[in-house]
């Protein structure tokens, strides 16, 4: 099938070929010149103009048709909103692009060229200036205005009692974190991430741990430089890097010792809000019916949060922790009642090309009532685990702390 497909195509190509060489023919018997139109040629050409249009614009409308519901029903209480705001801005595009270009080709139709018309020429118009201005200008305010109101409702103040989860995002993966019993998150620092610890919380065993690490590596390379003092070995290149590790191993050492405790208003150290933060890398839960108020954050690179069902995306930018909020109306058991699909989930994907591997950044979300949600969340593992949070009332070794600062925060 493909074969016959292909040899019609190629016999086409070979027809019009031939046909631009019969009409080449009878134009030089004609002894006519290549830019000589005749003025049947000029009506054929408009007449064809104006049938094209009508096929362009009903094929148009069938697609409108077809393809109407482009979009899953939305499952948060603004989608709605979001998805009028679409709707408003489609039916505006689409009313002038049948207007333009019924324009562009009526204009084609019915002034095509005749020896005995000539076309008028002006150089301006203050009228015209007014109305191609004047229109879309407006235009332009209302979706502008419409937009920002619609915007502010998705990103304004979360409610009081709002749920809070932490989004992480890194190449190539997601990270998801619920506040523990307190309902505070825990501080974190990015000079503390490591293969145990992927979203750099703060902990006086996290920071003792690091800077065993540091300490170890720092020594390590210390004693390659006293090596080769006995027996010089290394180029001065290799010695020079070798240093360099070093001074950025120190620095490193030093930022984490710079750290500052905080107390939270519950009267408890942020150190400490964060050993019964939850964690999640394989699912989002989520209580429908609850305001969540998202706080982004990124490893690496810029990613997008994106999660189409609920009309919510949002960019992750590392360093500059970003927010979104919603409320979920339909629960996935729901949602699959209304697909009629069994195995529909809710996702969360990234938007933007981050990476070799970005198409597999996806993480499945269900939405689920608050008993079911409350079940979820107590399953899952804590930062420090219950067994080792007797460990975490240890402070730093007095030799490791170097600062005013440290001295201050190991308390």
């Amino acid at each position: 099938m493909k074969l016959l497909v292909i040899l019609i195509i190629v016999l086409a190509i070979i027809a019009v070929v031939q046909l631009s060489k019969v009409y080449e023919f009878s134009r030089a018997l004609r002894k006519g010149r290549e830019e000589e139109i005749s003025e049947a040629d000029n009506k054929l050409n408009a007449n064809l103009m104006f049938w094209w249009m009508i096929v362009f614009f009903v094929s148009t409308i069938f697609l409108y048709v077809r393809y109407a519901d482009y979009l899953p029903e939305p499952a948060s209480l603004h989608g709605a909103d979001v998805d009028w705001l679409m709707d408003v801005n489609l039916w505006m595009i689409t009313i002038m692009f049948f207007i333009m270009n019924a324009m562009l080709f009526l204009v084609a139709w019915k002034y095509y060229y005749r020896k005995d018309r000539k076309a008028r020429f002006f150089a301006h118009d203050n009228r015209l200036e007014m109305v191609w201005t004047l229109i879309p200008g407006v235009a332009m305010a209302f979706i502008i205005v419409f937009g920002l109101i619609t915007w502010n409702k998705m990103t304004g103040p979360a409610s009081k009692d709002a749920l809070q989860v932490e989004v992480y995002s890194k190449q190539f993966g997601w990270i998801i974190r619920y506040p523990g019993d307190d309902g505070q998150f825990g501080a974190y620092s990015y000079n503390l991430l490591g293969s145990d610890n992927p979203l750099g919380l703060v902990n006086a065993n996290v920071i003792k741990t690091k800077i065993a690490e540091l300490d170890s590596a720092i020594i390590g390379l210390q004693n390659q430089l006293e090596e080769n003092k006995k027996l010089p070995v290394m180029p001065e290149s290799y010695v020079e890097t070798l240093q360099d590790k070093i001074y950025r191993l120190e620095r490193h050492k030093q930022r984490i010792l710079d750290l500052d405790e905080i107390k939270t208003p519950n009267g408890k150290s942020d150190w400490e809000t964060g050993a019964d933060d939850r964690i999640s890398g394989t699912e989002m839960h989520l209580p429908v019916g609850k305001e969540v108020e998202f706080i982004f954050r990124s490893q690496d690179v810029i990613h997008s949060a994106y999660m189409p069902h609920f009309r919510a995306q949002m960019n992750t930018v590392p360093g500059v922790p970003t927010r979104f909020k919603m409320t979920p109306t339909i629960t996935t058991k729901e949602m699959r009642e209304k697909t009629g699909d069994d195995a529909f989930d809710y996702i969360l994907l990234c938007n933007k090309v981050c990476g070799a591997v970005h198409f597999n950044m996806k993480m499945k979300i269900v939405i689920e009532s608050e008993e079911d949600y409350a079940k979820w969340l107590m399953a899952q593992k804590t930062f420090i685990p219950e067994e080792k949070k007797e460990e975490n009332k240890e402070t730093i070794p007095a030799d490791t702390a170097k600062t005013p600062t440290a001295m201050a925060m190991v308390k």
